[in-house]
């Protein structure tokens, strides 16, 4: 079989870890052979899979829907591909092969994300997602199947667009994610250092609105009030600079939040750390903490609870179905209710052990191994049903 990866969309975030962590395993098939469409900058990084080949586009960000949609079904005839696998949201509308779309980004759906926009005046950005919504929504039906990374997920797109879709949960892999063992950065080992004996809280996520970085915030003077003496420490791998972060995302807002608490003291920005290296920023946490208030599968949380992290998530279905039992959980908007879950961990050792436990069990759940089989069953029955294998 001939498969061909759009991941034009994947420069960052979950997209990213999406292709890093599937490659392995699709260039360790013997009979498949692999072409994935790169967006420039990231060959260098996947270069040297077998059975792989890699075509770069240097498209714009913005001409990317226009080069899909004209350019890359020529591209896959040309490759003479069996099937297609749109990872980035957004289907090819003319696939010349059988195509799965996979289906990932949630502010879509999300009333909280519109009225999350407004809230913030960001009203060219309100109206550029519901325009893109549209260009979701119908790409669920362009699709021969569409494909989300969680259960909870997957029944919201099938009720916003009233066609199935189905759920495979994205992996996991232990032993690939704790491999390298490279220094962390003078400047990064620096600032965990000269927080060692605090309470250290890790939230790992680039800055943007879904993720609701505000109520950890406000939550911060409630945690030094309520845990004192014991200092607390919120670590984050982003910046709250304008221009630190990928997207346009404006963190303005949250760093003056900062400066109005006064709760500089307590904030650690890291920065963005390499994938690769994250696993080492886990282990000098003591609690994993998340406020999303939408979200399709948060690779994070498996990440923590693989590190023994117990988990303090926002109550959404997506984090329910990840976590089970190893998190407490807090309505997404209440900073309150936030401190108060992480005063619970902390109150019982022997709750946060059974949690730990309970995470390093769940996180053995999930395998990027049996994520790519999955898709590649769906991949050779849609083949099948089609009636459609390029001649080699």
């Amino acid at each position: 079989m001939h498969l061909f990866i759009n991941s034009l969309a994947a420069s960052t975030g979950g997209g990213l870890t999406y292709i890093r962590n599937v490659l392995p395993h699709l260039a360790a098939k013997p009979d498949l052979r692999v072409t994935v469409a790169l967006s420039p900058g990231l060959l260098e990084e996947f270069r040297g899979f077998p059975n792989v080949d890699f075509l770069e586009s240097d498209t714009t960000p913005a001409r990317r829907f226009w080069y899909e949609q004209s350019v890359l079904p020529g591209v896959i005839r040309r490759c003479r591909a069996d099937v297609l696998l749109s990872a980035g949201n957004f289907a090819v509308r003319k696939s010349p092969v059988p195509q799965i779309l996979l289906s990932r980004n949630s502010i879509y759906t999300s009333p909280d994300f519109y009225r999350d926009l407004l809230s913030r005046h960001e009203y060219s950005a309100w109206m550029e997602t519901h325009l893109r919504a549209v260009l979701a929504k119908r790409s669920i039906r362009w699709a021969d199947i569409t494909v989300a990374p969680s259960e909870a997920f997957a029944s919201e797109l099938s009720r916003w667009t009233g066609t199935r879709v189905l759920a495979i949960h994205h992996g996991f892999d232990h032993e690939a994610f704790t491999r390298n063992s490279s220094p962390l950065a003078s400047e990064v080992e620096e600032k965990l250092r000269s927080v060692d004996g605090s309470l250290e809280l890790l939230f790992v996520s680039h800055y943007n609105y879904y993720r609701n970085f505000e109520t950890l915030i406000r939550g911060l003077p409630l945690l030094r009030e309520s845990l004192a003496p014991r200092t607390v420490k919120l670590l984050l791998t982003c910046r709250l600079d304008a221009g630190q972060n990928p997207g346009a995302y404006r963190p303005e807002k949250a760093a003056d939040l900062v400066k109005r608490l006064g709760v500089s003291d307590m904030l650690v920005e890291l920065g963005a750390l390499p994938y690769r290296q994250l696993h080492q920023l886990y282990v000098r946490a003591d609690v994993y903490v998340t406020p999303a208030y939408t979200e399709t599968f948060a690779h994070p949380l498996v990440e923590a609870m693989a590190s023994g992290l117990p988990v303090i998530a926002s109550d959404l279905a997506v984090h329910r179905e990840i976590c089970r039992d190893a998190a407490v959980y807090f309505p997404r908007f209440s900073s309150e209710k936030f401190a108060e879950a992480v005063a619970q961990v902390l109150r019982s050792e022997e709750a946060s052990k059974r949690m730990v436990a309970i995470g390093l069990d769940r996180a053995h759940s999930f395998s990027w191994k049996t994520h790519v089989e999955r898709i590649l069953e769906l991949a050779e029955r849609l083949i099948e049903s089609k009636g459609t294998r390029a001649a080699s």
